[in-house]
């Protein structure tokens, strides 16, 4: 159950990569996998537990969903084995990527480098933006470095567009930031366009770090720095404790499984002295 509300659908580099892995892993288990009708607009479409029983589904992993919904709510209820990626919810098994170690290194090793101007703009209001802008902060305050209200700024994930407005806005402030963080990978190409459209060098004149660490990108000069996250290993874990639901439902513990992050320090953030 995949509901992108970008719009960017199996072209979303992360959920892509997890849903291949997920799918992967079920048909070397025997499984098969099909997708919930997640569109509001498809005609006589059913509620997602009416279809799920319709079509007697065995489990079903969700990602990337409102999960305020009551059509999500009523079936992750139900009493069909559910996983669910990225968003903790009683009941059931979730999967994470470590979106508070991940953030927590990246702000110290921007530290590290020297910069006390960082900063953020982040992505949709939805739990996994709510726990990296608090480890922001929080390892900000730890390390002694103040961040004011002007430097977060709110775009979209995956939006270059609105992350390059953004990151204009920042350019534009009395005292702006020695580096910038994007909320993702994709945003951190829209900066990289409006910077050197004002003829900024990277890292020399300003430093950008992104998150996600998608392919595309390790390809980019200079290396995007970032926070690579497992995805295959993501994907995996989910189908296997999907599995183990179904084929033992009395014994799988409803418990929240956090997948470790890895810092790429690339060739996009310089050292500043002061």
């Amino acid at each position: 159950m995949f509901a992108d509300a970008a719009n960017s659908g199996l072209t979303h580099d992360y959920f892509a990569g997890i849903l291949d892995s997920f799918k992967r892993t079920c048909e070397n288990k025997g499984y098969d996998i099909s997708f919930l009708n997640c569109s509001v607009k498809a005609e006589n479409r059913k509620p997602y537990l009416e279809q799920a029983e319709y079509r007697k589904y065995d489990g079903i992993v969700i990602a990337c969903i409102d999960y305020d919904n009551p059509e999500v709510k009523e079936l992750i209820n139900s009493a069909i084995p559910i996983v669910t990626i990225d968003e903790e919810m009683e009941h059931v098994v979730t999967v994470k990527s470590d979106n508070e170690q991940g953030m927590k290194e990246l702000v110290r090793y921007l530290v590290e480098m020297g910069h006390k101007r960082m900063a953020y703009i982040i992505g949709d209001d939805n739990m996994v933006t709510a726990i990296r802008l608090r480890n922001f902060r929080g390892t900000c305050a730890e390390l002694g470095v103040e961040i004011p209200d002007e430097y977060i700024r709110r775009s979209e994930y995956r939006n270059m567009k609105k992350a390059a407005y953004q990151t204009e806005q920042l350019l534009r402030l009395p005292n702006p930031p020695s580096c910038i963080l994007y909320s993702d990978d994709f945003a951190a190409i829209g900066g990289i366009n409006i910077l050197r459209a004002r003829g900024l060098e990277i890292p020399e004149d300003i430093s950008i770090a992104g998150y996600d660490g998608i392919t595309i990108l390790s390809q980019y000069q200079p290396k995007l720095t970032t926070v690579r996250q497992n995805i295959a290993e993501i994907g995996r874990v989910a189908a296997e404790k999907l599995i183990e639901c179904i084929e033992h439902p009395g014994d799988v513990n409803r418990e929240t499984i956090t997948v470790e992050t890895v810092l790429e320090k690339g060739r996009t953030v310089g050292r500043v002295f002061f």
